[in-house]
């Protein structure tokens, strides 16, 4: 009986330890998604001051997850690991109450942007994981003793997530869960490329513009004179799409405020997001303008798109043009401008690069992991559908790979 006792006990242990270390991995994945989650649990408790520290917290925690996690797996350190996880489900559990009480227009990131669940559900999950903690970890005298040879296997993990880590944070995630991900299409090539894509009344795009303090919201027929400020964009869908289609609204305006979404609908197009201009050093605007240029020689058509207004652009390539780096003239001619939360969805590096063919998204590179000249000129000749396909495969099996590696040794040595 002790010992029937004994494996119910370290099965709800499972089931907590599987649930943190996927949600964790999750969100280490995508730290720079996981920071602006922070950001909005910071707005919802009135501490906005803390934006700067959202990264920092975010990786922090997750890892914080992943380690408690791979832990509670193994069965390590189980009386510290068990009242380090009851500490933490307090705290998940308290904060699941207050979004069902107070019921905020925001999502609770459990899964990063894998999984996307309401309050009720963030609450009822904390509910059942709070129950399975309990059963799992009540009385402290009956947890019993780990094998040696998991301290190994914890060692293991660990090193993979500093690594998985290192990576999530240099480059761009592995695997993109947000509508921005490979093979998404673009709304703006079913009016520019003539292509079936919706009936004609199945979406309209709405434009939120803003001048002296007040927001309004346009369409694309009605669009407002230069006086005003563009905002953001979003596309209001009224049929459900067809099965297996993505499609994303992909705001592009020039230095009169006038909107140009055909300007990224063409055979072959290079996009430079920037979605935080102020971060960026002389140096890597300068770098920016030569991969720019380099693509434009290679057939693509390039774009750089900034969030940032007309007017603060300008005075921001003033102040370039002083710094003396970066080819001005080019970067005004290619220059155009965006907002904030749709090019940091885009491309989660600031200063990274995405590759549209024919209105769909191909692939995308960090900024420090630019394509050279030689791979550009490979891309420009071979058909997009092959950087497409490798594209997603490599990223979904390194990913796949990791977590396959990360439970075998934690379940089987």
């Amino acid at each position: 009986m002790n010992i029937v006792l004994e494996r119910a006990k370290r099965f709800c242990g499972y089931i907590v330890g599987i649930v943190f270390f996927i949600s964790g991995v999750l969100k280490l994945l995508d730290p720079v998604g996981t920071s602006l989650i922070v950001k909005e649990y910071y707005g919802f408790l009135h501490v906005g001051f803390l934006d700067f520290s959202a990264k920092a917290v975010a990786v922090a925690l997750s890892m914080l997850e992943s380690v408690i996690g791979a832990a509670l797996i193994t069965g390590l350190w189980r009386k510290t690991v068990a009242v380090a996880t009851l500490c933490v489900m307090g705290f998940f559990l308290l904060i699941s109450t207050a979004l069902l009480i107070f019921d905020p227009v925001m999502d609770c990131g459990c899964f990063g942007e894998a999984v996307h669940l309401t309050h009720l559900q963030t609450f009822v999950k904390n509910i059942i994981l709070s129950a399975l903690c309990c059963a799992s970890f009540f009385p402290f005298s009956a947890l019993g003793k780990p094998k040696k040879r998991k301290y190994v296997a914890f060692s293991m993990v660990v090193s993979g997530l500093v690594v998985f880590s290192v990576y999530s944070l240099t480059y761009i995630p592995l695997v993109n869960f947000t509508d921005y991900a490979a093979s998404a299409r673009l709304e703006a090539s079913e009016r520019h490329i003539n292509q079936d894509l919706y009936s004609s009344d199945a979406y309209e795009a709405v434009f939120v513009y803003e001048k002296d303090g007040k927001q309004e919201e346009f369409t694309l027929e009605n669009l407002p004179d230069s006086t005003w400020t563009f905002v953001s964009a979003e596309t209001v869908v009224k049929e459900r799409r067809r099965p297996g289609e993505t499609n994303i609204s992909l705001p592009v305006i020039d230095g009169e405020g006038e909107y140009h979404d055909e300007l990224a609908v063409g055979e072959k197009v290079m996009v430079a997001s920037v979605y935080a201009p102020e971060k960026l050093s002389g140096r890597k605007w300068a770098l920016l303008a030569q991969y720019l240029k380099m693509s434009e020689a290679n057939g693509f058509r390039p774009l750089l798109l900034v969030a940032a207004s007309p007017e603060s652009g300008r005075a921001m390539m003033e102040t370039l043009e002083s710094d003396g780096r970066a080819d001005m003239d080019f970067l005004r001619k290619v220059l155009y401008y965006s907002d904030y939360k749709t090019l940091i969805t885009l491309n989660r590096s600031n200063g990274g690069a995405t590759y549209f063919a024919d209105g769909f998204l191909i692939r995308k590179w960090a900024f420090k992991a630019l394509p050279n000249d030689n791979r550009l000129r490979e891309l420009g000749i071979e058909d997009p559908t092959e950087p497409l396909l490798s594209y997603g495969t490599v990223g979904n099996l390194s990913f796949q790979a990791f977590l396959l590696y990360a439970f075998a040794v934690m379940l089987l040595l």
